[in-house]
């Protein structure tokens, strides 16, 4: 177990007690931490100069690039946390899954997985298939000090959507109609999946990220009553995979206001908010033995510098009794955003719960 992981009563070094993995444990912080979905990216000017003419999964595969992109908003934010850069069809292109990310558009795969036949193109994720993510988190961890590093991966609902859907869909009218009409093909696909999001977790946990974050983008289009049937089984199994390296495991999807008690219960130790569920009562909602995280709109960044304080004053009012709190957006910082107001934001949620 690296320093970074430290249980009580061993020697607590590196990352153990800094702001973030604190709040993760629900333990009292110096100042509610900071970080943002999308912070390593899109609007950040430094980002567009170092990806200029390099395709987004190309990038993704290069460990000095991968390193430089995710340490960019630490260096210009003083954020508590920083999250590898990477994106959550990693994994599949890895195994061989012939897809690619379409600007404007985003994961677009060539042909579909819809029948059995297709299940066996998903073979398990070795990690040799990624030694890139290894060789990144390792150079990541040596820069960072005593900054935490966030590893994620996409969740097997929301990777089991693109594969079917073929990319991004508003409805997911492929991926229910073989969820209500194969239960048995669509367990074993999310199963599946599960192994390969276990083994890409594990890889950047091994590696040294001090936490994971488990991206269910697209739960939010499903019912609690077919979420916890249907998808919950495989997000459990990843959060039980990674126990035992004993790294926080945090849950984020958009628009799960329904499900964010159902999503603590896969097993999270923190559960990220949209902006559509206030703090105190996503708190209600998780029940007790939970952090939380979240959760001011993205969109508010593109308002006047008080009105962004006052929506940040807002969620810091409803976080205030929680038993661990993690200040992030909603969602993913938006590509237009102006990063001054984001490292604004930072100052402001560091100054005002300076403890």
């Amino acid at each position: 177990m690296s320093a970074n992981h430290s249980p009580a009563g061993q020697q607590q070094t590196g990352t153990y007690d800094s702001a973030f993995l604190k709040a993760c444990r629900r333990e009292p912080v110096p100042h509610t931490p900071v970080w943002f979905m999308r912070q390593a990216g899109r609007s950040l000017p430094e980002y567009h100069k170092v990806r200029k003419g390099i395709a987004m999964l190309d990038s993704c595969t290069r460990p000095e690039l991968v390193t430089e992109i995710t340490l960019q908003p630490v260096r210009r934010h003083g954020v508590d946390a920083a999250i590898y850069f990477s994106d959550i069809v990693v994994p599949l292109k890895a195994i061989g899954i012939d897809l690619d990310i379409k600007p404007g558009v985003g994961p677009v795969v060539e042909k579909p997985i819809r029948s059995r036949a297709d299940l066996e193109r998903l073979r398990p994720l070795e990690p040799d298939d990624v030694a890139y993510v290894t060789e990144a988190v390792r150079a990541l961890v040596g820069e960072l000090g005593a900054t935490p590093l966030i590893g994620f991966a996409g969740a097997p609902f929301t990777l089991a959507s693109y594969l079917i859907e073929g990319g991004p869909s508003r409805n997911h009218e492929h991926t229910k109609a073989l969820m209500y009409g194969d239960p048995q093909l669509w367990a074993d696909l999310l199963d599946r999946l599960a192994d390969i999001t276990s083994a890409f977790l594990t890889v950047q946990i091994e590696a040294g990220a001090s936490a994971v974050q488990l991206f269910d983008s697209w739960a939010g289009a499903l019912s609690p009553a077919d979420y916890r049937s249907s998808v919950m089984p495989a997000s459990a199994k990843v959060f039980d995979a990674v126990a035992h390296h004993g790294v926080p495991r945090i849950h984020f999807g958009v628009g799960t206001g329904e499900l964010l008690g159902l999503m603590g219960e896969a097993g999270a130790d923190v559960v990220g908010v949209d902006w559509r569920v206030p703090m105190d009562e996503a708190a209600r909602r998780v029940g007790p033995g939970k952090a939380l995280q979240g959760n001011i709109d993205p969109a508010v960044l593109f308002a006047p510098r008080e009105a962004v304080e006052a929506k940040a004053r807002e969620v810091l009012d409803a976080a205030a009794g929680l038993e661990g709190h993690i200040f992030n957006l909603g969602h993913g910082v938006l590509p237009d955003t102006d990063p001054e107001a984001l490292t604004r934001l930072v100052e402001y949620v560091h100054t005002q719960t300076a403890r």
